[in-house]
């Protein structure tokens, strides 16, 4: 299969313009499945970086975008999806090279990444301030919701065109300019996204995508002080840094951060479909994945039977070519990544954490594969269940009461989603309201819709993504408050009347 993989080569698109770094330096993504060069990008440097700042500067402050009637920008992003569509095939395989994630899956994200554009589109035309006739006689108020400005975006390797899509149309659909970074071990989708939405009509200097490492322009985006806001998302180490660098001109900021995220099985629940869905929701996209449910909270009646089954279904989940149509885990996507994988696994076995599948790199001839993997007898305290793995590691836990099973569930600094199962109204209820995290199964898990936002508590990130209440994040509220008729002087009040 790698016999006829091909390289492509890219640029920057900065002001309109595809144009190489300024440079000329470029660097290569080798597939991590494959071991061969996929694509070949510009390392874009800080002057680059100035460049895409000041032509989305310029787009905002003079150009058409922002003050575009709502129906001529939803034209675009609505174009913008129908050339998703259109190209679903070819950007799947090119994050399936880049990522190392089954075709398959990165088909079904591509079309899922249309399906947000379109939903943005309509927020193109129904986005709304307020008005205030309470005020008394002589005042009437508006509240105007306005584009933020310009926004910088950075994005990480494990969704690429997902994430991007969840950020950039919301962000348009306002008014707003971008300059994004994606991750430098995935940037062609997003490349290619950049010249379906420059063909779908986006005027120049509203979209701009400059690639290169995190520490040479990443930091710099959400340092420059013309940007407005930052949208991030990544590790929450990372985000940290965004933070720190935001400060120098106090600009928004909104984080998509990591997650531990929990299943619990309850004895009561439909234990066939929980079977699949935790065997889904930890191999998804090889647990590189910040919604991963990487940690089974199992009741102690059930839990030997129940992870005896987990275990034999892992043994069956397909590893291997990201190119074949049957493969359901990939390669992981940097030998950095598997090392962190690889660290974590061996501390659960020092910390006393029974091993009862996998536990290693599979041995193949080319690429970088790790084996599902299952603990049991994990506590709490334990780094795999405290820690984000990023990886296709599970670790199961037991409790007694649905007490017991939210205080486990809360046992982390994270927040970002959970799955309940359990064919009780009240059980359901009681754990959406108790686990502190910004997404709540029950009796599912990883489903998304463009309609409800996401994003997480606590260490998981700062704001919301998806729905109507993604645009907060990208706009500003101005308060209008106009008076009507003759107004009082404070200065020579008029006989009788008192101030107010």
């Amino acid at each position: 299969m790698s016999s006829a993989i091909t390289v492509r080569d890219y640029q920057n698109l900065i002001d309109g313009q595809w144009v190489a770094a300024a440079d000329g330096d470029t660097f290569e993504r080798v597939s991590p499945a494959h071991d061969v060069v996929v694509g070949r990008y510009p390392s874009a440097g800080v002057e680059d970086l100035g460049r895409a700042v000041v032509a989305a500067r310029r787009a905002f402050d003079e150009g058409p975008w922002p003050t575009m009637p709502g129906v001529e920008r939803a034209r675009i992003l609505n174009r913008v999806a129908e050339a998703i569509r259109a190209n679903a095939d070819d950007l799947a395989y090119v994050e399936a090279l880049e990522s190392g994630k089954p075709v398959t899956q990165a088909h079904d994200e591509v079309v899922s990444s249309a399906d947000l554009w379109e939903y943005a589109a309509t927020l193109c035309r129904h986005t709304y301030g307020d008005t205030y006739n309470t005020l008394g006689a002589s005042m009437f108020g508006m509240v105007l919701r306005e584009p933020v400005g310009v926004v910088g975006m950075i994005t990480p390797w494990n969704f690429p065109l997902l994430i991007i899509s969840q950020k950039l149309p919301f962000a348009l659909a306002v008014g707003c300019t971008a300059v994004v970074k994606p991750a430098e071990i995935t940037p062609g989708t997003t490349l290619r996204l950049a010249q379906l939405a420059q063909e779908a009509g986006l005027p120049e200097g509203v979209l701009n995508v400059v690639t290169g490492p995190g520490r040479v322009i990443g930091t710099p985006l959400a340092a420059h002080p013309d940007v407005d806001m930052i949208s991030f998302t990544g590790s929450t180490d990372v985000g940290r840094r965004v933070i720190e660098a935001s400060k120098s001109n106090l600009k928004k900021v909104e984080l998509e951060l990591g997650g531990k995220n929990p299943q619990l099985v309850f004895a009561d629940a439909d234990l066939d479909a929980a079977l699949d869905a935790v065997v889904y929701g930890v191999y998804f996209n090889m647990g590189e994945c910040c919604n991963s449910g990487s940690r089974l909270l199992v009741q102690r009646s059930i839990a030997d039977e129940f992870t005896a089954r987990v275990v034999e279904r892992s043994r069956t989940v397909p590893v291997g070519d990201p190119l074949d149509p049957t493969t359901k885990v990939g390669a992981i996507a940097t030998d950095e990544q598997l090392s962190k994988i690889v660290e974590l696994v061996d501390s659960g076995r020092a910390e006393g954490a029974d091993l009862l599948l996998g536990g290693g790199r599979l041995a193949t001839e080319r690429g970088r594969f790790m084996a599902p993997t299952v603990f049991a007898g994990v506590d709490p305290a334990m780094r795999i269940a405290r820690e984000e793995i990023f990886g296709p590691v599970l670790s199961v836990l037991t409790f007694d009461t649905p007490e017991e099973a939210a205080r486990i569930a809360n046992a982390t600094p994270f927040g970002l989603s959970a799955g309940v199962w359990t064919r009780d109204l009240d059980t359901a209820i009681g754990m959406s309201r108790a686990i502190r995290a910004g997404t709540i199964w029950v009796n599912t898990f990883l489903d998304g819709y463009p309609e409800l936002p996401f994003g997480g508590y606590g260490e998981s990130g700062i704001g919301r993504e998806f729905g109507r209440f993604s645009i907060d994040a990208f706009t500003e509220l101005k308060s209008v408050q106009m008076h009507l008729g003759p107004r009082t002087s404070w200065w020579m009040p008029r006989p009788g009347v008192a101030p107010r």
